[in-house]
């Protein structure tokens, strides 16, 4: 049988004129699109303060079920996380399925996640959200069959699912099975931090192009391209990655470092999932840099940077040296590459400015080299060999006593093979 096509109106509260509220509607409605719903209305109200019981006012309680009426709707979605009263409240009086932000961005991150991983997350955060809402949610998900919001739930699974001890069980096995691969991903970074590489970290608001980014450094850096398995999903829409993908990126003087591109960020990103996200997230606050890509096509772009940077601070990542990519130039009618002290105007897509990109990247994590000359005895011919290709040699002269090499190369090289420095 056809799914069907769930048509929504959005409602939104503009608490004492916020600045961002419209551009916040805007994205509700992309979030909505995102999983397929056609938004067919809006409703919005200016207050002070929200009402307890139903969020909005009563008087805007029925012109909403007048409007939901007039256009034929079979979902209402509002721009905030509603409380477990307030769900059940409006649910009762309006007659119909009702649902918030967090539940819309929780359905798009449980479609996109790929990995075991990031399954168990929003898993986690979906029960977590569920748990203090059994009540106002049985009605609605003993209702609908299928569509957004926890939306491969059928009523008689339900039932039995909302179980509040069965739900906790559940929680605590699931997180008993993130804390193994979570354990796992701290292993992987210790033996990473052990081979003394740098960490370079897309971040930055959904959808600005930090996949396509990745992929561009991967094409022009990496032997064979960014094909295969190397390449990372990259489309234009919100949330095209929740997981954190980590690539070698080694440059042609055998400076190497690790480019890793974790989830976009979005305005109201739902504690529950933040939280479950924390691991993933965890791989930006050990970064030794962050890319911090932003969408320039966008006229809201600085509210999107303040987004992506309160987000960084909810995780705890502070004080980490970070380089502006302002992408997507080429649609901004903006002459391109240019570079400004830290910051980068470039288009992605086209590939240009790339090459500018990395040596910004190179000029903030390859500080720890040293120029020197080396002459190395012929019977050492291995150091000859290690230096070769872990380091930039400039010059190689082979004199009686040995190999003398001109490079470049890790401080942590030069006090291994210090022995062979010429003075």
């Amino acid at each position: 049988m056809e799914p069907i096509q769930q048509k929504a109106i959005l409602v939104g509260v503009n608490l004492n004129g916020q600045s961002d509220f419209e551009y916040s509607m805007e994205e509700l409605s992309n979030l909505a699109e995102a999983c397929e719903v056609e938004v067919v209305g809006q409703l919005t109200q200016n207050m002070e303060r929200v009402n307890k019981s139903h969020y909005i006012g009563t008087g805007k309680v029925e012109e909403l079920g007048g409007l939901y009426r007039g256009l034929e709707a079979n979902l209402i979605i509002f721009n905030d996380e509603l409380s477990p009263s307030q769900l059940r409240n409006l649910e009762a009086d309006l007659e119909c399925k009702v649902i918030d932000r967090t539940i819309l961005i929780l359905d798009i991150f449980e479609q996109r996640a790929k990995t075991r991983e990031a399954q168990l997350q929003v898993e986690v955060a979906q029960l977590q959200y569920m748990l203090p809402r059994l009540v106002g949610l049985r009605e609605s998900l003993g209702r609908q069959g299928g569509g957004v919001g926890m939306h491969n739930r059928g009523s008689g699974e339900t039932r039995l699912e909302l179980d509040r001890r069965r739900i906790e069980e559940k929680i605590s096995v699931l997180n008993k099975e993130l804390e193994s691969l979570v354990f796992q991903r701290q292993t992987q970074r210790k033996q990473r931090k052990k081979n003394e590489l740098p960490v370079v970290s897309l971040v930055g608001y959904t959808n600005a192009g930090k996949s396509t980014i990745m992929n561009a450094m991967l094409e022009a850096y990496t032997p064979g391209g960014a094909t295969g398995e190397k390449a990372v999903f990259e489309k234009d829409m919100l949330f095209a990655t929740l997981e954190t993908s980590v690539r070698s990126i080694q440059l042609e003087d055998h400076k190497t470092f690790l480019l890793t591109d974790t989830v976009g960020f979005v305005s109201k990103l739902p504690h529950h999932l933040v939280k479950a996200f924390r691991s993933t997230l965890e791989e930006v606050s050990e970064a030794d840099l962050l890319i911090h890509v932003v969408d320039y096509s966008n006229p809201k772009y600085e509210q999107l940077i303040q987004i992506t940077e309160n987000t960084l601070k909810d995780i705890g990542v502070t004080d980490i040296p970070t380089i502006f990519a302002y992408n997507k130039c080429d649609l901004a009618g903006v002459d391109i590459p240019e570079v400004k002290e830290k910051s980068i105007y470039l288009a992605a897509k086209p590939r240009i400015g790339m090459t500018e990109l990395v040596d910004l990247i190179r000029g903030s994590v390859f500080k720890d080299y040293v120029t020197c000359e080396m002459l190395i005895p012929y019977d050492r011919g291995q150091v000859v060999s290690y230096l070769n290709e872990h380091a930039s040699i400039h010059s190689t002269e082979y004199e009686n006593e040995g190999t003398r090499l001109a490079l470049e190369c890790r401080l942590q090289d030069f006090e291994k093979y210090r022995e062979y420095v010429i003075e």
